[in-house]
């Protein structure tokens, strides 16, 4: 094949970004159930339709009947400040960064809530040591850091006898790893990610230990009604019932248990894992055949199996952007330039909603667009 020879094969499903993340195959707007919509969230139909939402999640990430499980505003975003907002303060606080949205959640602690955290960092691609983490303080961390593809390989160095809460954001590892409920006291995701949902809506997941903290600790500072979990001093149950503190779009509920029944299609959580493994070996095997592209995330342990994010040879953002743009003007990959944080580079998300002959036919593509950058 010659740099002008256009590669003959494309992804049948061009959608590669890492959130909003690929639909699930056989996606399209007629299949989604429409009789909640133009209705209250408040109606039977509903409260029904959010009620099974949240039953959905329980039954396919297999999250024990000692959480509880709420949809709240604002995305992953929206349920990580709800927590943070609500629950912190009562003990010392120690912050985990290795990428953007990491970074992100130090900002908040020590500039919005002035909480000065013990700051635990490493450069992307990297982990930071775990071992220094002190869980006689509160800890919060992204079990998957989207923009540098380096996860917690296991939940094992999370205490079981911890003072403090374990706050996970983990929005871009549910439905794909294994997370350890037994140490995680907080947990949060978005739709748009590995379900390959609508955005605009979060999952707040409070295990006991949380709850505990917002029955016995009440913040300094003022709460938005968006982030109130508590109400006349008692828990809100009904947020975890389906009950919403404001108004949600039953279109992307309709969207979101459409995802949720794809789901147990294809196996539940155990079929949703091996999706994205075969997703992340298949592009694995892409990387190794080629000298010019590498892992941001060295370390295997500590690679994702979602959002996936590769070094380029030499490659500045310039190189990077006309990289992505040769593969999107063809349709053969949308949306996989890295964050704009990270080192240039690439990021293809491998979650359960791409197929694994999707990612398959990258390899062609990649190599036409580096040869025909190298041309010019």
């Amino acid at each position: 094949m010659t740099e002008n020879t256009l590669p003959t094969r494309k992804p049948v499903r061009p959608f590669f970004s890492s959130g909003p993340c690929a639909k699930p195959p056989g996606w399209s707007p007629d299949k989604l159930a429409t009789e909640s919509l133009g209705r209250s969230h408040r109606a039977k139909i509903g409260k029904a339709r959010l009620g099974y939402c949240i039953d959905l999640i329980r039954e396919v990430l297999e999250v024990p009947a000692t959480h509880r499980i709420g949809i709240v505003p604002g995305s992953d975003t929206g349920a990580v400040e709800m927590a943070m907002w609500t629950m912190l303060g009562a003990l010392p606080l120690t912050t985990l960064a290795w990428e953007s949205f990491g970074e992100g959640w130090v900002t908040d602690a020590a500039k919005q809530l002035k909480l000065d955290p013990t700051v635990i960092r490493a450069d992307y691609g990297e982990l930071p040591d775990l071992s220094q983490v002190d869980w006689s303080n509160d800890v919060i961390f992204t079990w998957n850091g989207t923009t540098s593809g380096v996860r917690v390989p296991n939940g094992d160095w999370i205490a079981a006898e911890r003072e403090g809460l374990c706050i996970a954001d983990a929005t871009s590892a549910v439905f794909a790893q294994d997370i350890a409920w037994d140490k995680v006291d907080v947990l949060t995701f978005s739709w748009q990610k590995v379900l390959g949902g609508e955005g605009a809506h979060g999952v707040l997941i409070l295990g006991p230990r949380a709850v505990e903290r917002l029955e016995t600790y009440t913040p300094a500072w003022p709460l938005p009604k968006v982030f109130r979990l508590m109400s006349k001093g008692a828990l809100a149950e009904g947020v975890f019932k389906g009950e919403t503190i404001n108004t949600p779009s039953m279109l992307a509920v309709e969207d979101a248990i459409f995802a949720l029944e794809w789901a147990k299609s294809v196996g539940g959580l155990e079929g949703m894992k091996a999706r994205a493994n075969a997703n992340a070996a298949a592009l694995d095997a892409i990387v190794r055949e080629r000298n010019w592209l590498g892992h941001l995330a060295s370390d295997p342990a500590s690679r994702s199996n979602t959002s996936v994010c590769l070094t380029v040879d030499g490659a500045d953002a310039d190189f990077i952007k006309k990289f992505a743009g040769l593969l999107e003007e063809h349709h053969a990959a949308y949306d996989i330039a890295g964050y704009r944080d990270a080192p240039p580079g690439l990021r293809i998300w491998c979650g359960a909603t791409v197929d694994t002959a999707d990612i398959e036919a990258l390899g062609p593509w990649f190599d036409w667009a580096w040869a025909t950058l190298q041309s010019q």
